[in-house]
């Protein structure tokens, strides 16, 4: 094992933006020759999860590692969440959900994402991500529901 970090460059039509992106995450090398890589940080808007096993190679119009295809899931999940309510302090939704085992990133004071790890029944998160939206205050996706979390 390598255990160097580097970046690797996720370049795909995002939903959220409805236009082409690029997002940039940070990964543990795992087998450099084979060209495996393990994610270190949570993604914005690429349909992956900390944690997932990706293979990435160099790109020369990118002139940087670049991701080609997931190879092994991590189990873990990735919601988007965009706050619709202006009353709400982002802080606060996202300490709800940290207080049930799941790290966020934010972006902005209006999207934040959730890592829900692999170990975490997902049915209490959804329902809360689901009555917040009922109640108007969000609106979520789910780019990267793992099997396990499948409802």
């Amino acid at each position: 094992m390598d255990n160097k970090e580097v970046k690797i460059l996720f370049r795909f039509f995002s939903d959220v933006l409805e236009e082409w992106t690029v997002e940039i995450l940070c990964a543990e090398t795992i087998d450099s020759e084979n060209g495996l890589y393990k994610l270190a940080n949570i993604p914005f808007y690429a349909s992956v999860s900390c944690d997932d096993i990706v293979f990435a190679e160099y790109d020369e119009d990118e002139e940087m590692l670049t991701y080609r295809k997931t190879i092994e899931h991590s189990g873990n999940s990735t919601i988007q969440v965009i706050v619709m309510d202006k009353n709400i302090v982002t802080n606060d939704l996202r300490e709800i959900f940290n207080s049930l085992g799941c790290e966020s990133e934010k972006l902005s004071e209006r999207y934040f994402v959730i890592e829900v790890p692999k170990r975490l029944n997902y049915k209490p998160i959804r329902k809360i991500l689901m009555d917040l939206e009922a109640n108007e205050k969000i609106g979520y996706a789910e780019p990267n529901l793992a099997e396990n979390h499948f409802y």
